[in-house]
């Protein structure tokens, strides 16, 4: 960003380098994440129900298959939404960014690096996880309508490939945080020398 319009923005900046005191993408980042990977254990667990309804039935509770899938659906859905909005407070929040420089990441990158990597992976992620609910509406509603598992195998592997994806764009992210301070509120703190147990 420009230096000079940085400059004017930089009396309104808090200790974590933006607008507000805390940072609204990792907040947003673990409810798609938590929606997204919930969509999937429970997709997973309705295909396994056969096996786990005596499980269900020893602790008394009364479990259908076809609820599992609804909470699947559901979780998908608002993740593939929630997911805009992650991805939109990501870019904003990076355009405020001053990462440290003179440091390189634990897998070797630079800031800017890990900045231009994380960020072509949310937008891939955001892509995957939109795909996945269309994916997983077709099956529901037109698919797979009438049979009892309501899912397909190539979508619950693909869930599970996209949950790897997500392990390794989130540890990008804390690098970010952790190695070059962006948006790191108590890091930013330190380098301005105030205390942190106020």
């Amino acid at each position: 960003m420009n230096p000079e319009l940085m400059e004017q923005l930089s009396g309104q900046l808090g200790a974590n380098g933006l607008p507000y005191s805390i940072p609204i993408h990792p907040n947003l980042v673990h409810l798609s994440l938590g929606l997204f990977i919930m969509g999937i254990t429970f997709d997973i667990v309705g295909v396994f129900f056969p096996l786990e309804k005596p499980f269900f039935k020893f602790l008394a509770i009364p479990v259908v298959r076809s609820n599992l899938f609804d909470v699947g659906w559901y979780n998908m859905v608002g993740a593939a939404i929630i997911t805009f909005a992650t991805v939109a407070a990501g870019f904003y929040e990076i355009m405020l960014a001053d990462p440290l420089t003179d440091v390189k990441s634990a897998w070797g990158f630079e800031a800017m690096e890990t900045m231009i990597w994380h960020g072509v992976g949310g937008v891939l992620l955001l892509g995957l996880m939109v795909g996945m609910a269309i994916w997983r509406g077709l099956q529901r509603y037109l698919w797979r309508k009438e049979t009892v598992q309501q899912v397909q195998w190539s979508y619950l592997v693909a869930g599970l490939g996209i949950m790897f994806i997500m392990y390794v764009h989130g540890t990008l992210g804390a690098q970010l945080a952790a190695e070059f301070m962006v948006h790191n509120t108590a890091g930013g703190l330190l380098r301005l020398g105030e205390n942190l147990h106020l």
